[in-house]
């Protein structure tokens, strides 16, 4: 779990798992990929992948369409 707190793991195992968000945030738990990489991938802050990994916020736009082909690539 390389970045993340267990509180944040936790969070993010709990969070609504129909939210595009959440699965990119277990997606990135499963796989020990950190926020930060995952950010810096999304061109977006880490505050922002935090939100949507917790589901605070949905990701929009191209951030939407990247997260997709993103968790698409792991089917």
């Amino acid at each position: 779990m390389r970045g993340y707190s267990i509180r944040v793991a936790e969070a993010i195992q709990g969070a609504d798992a129909s939210l595009l968000g959440v699965q990119l945030g277990r997606a990135c738990l499963a796989r020990d990929i950190s926020v930060s990489e995952a950010a810096k991938g999304l061109n977006v802050t880490r505050q922002t992948v935090y939100h949507w990994f917790l589901g605070q916020s949905e990701p929009r736009g191209k951030a939407r369409d990247a997260i997709q082909t993103y968790l698409a690539s792991f089917n």
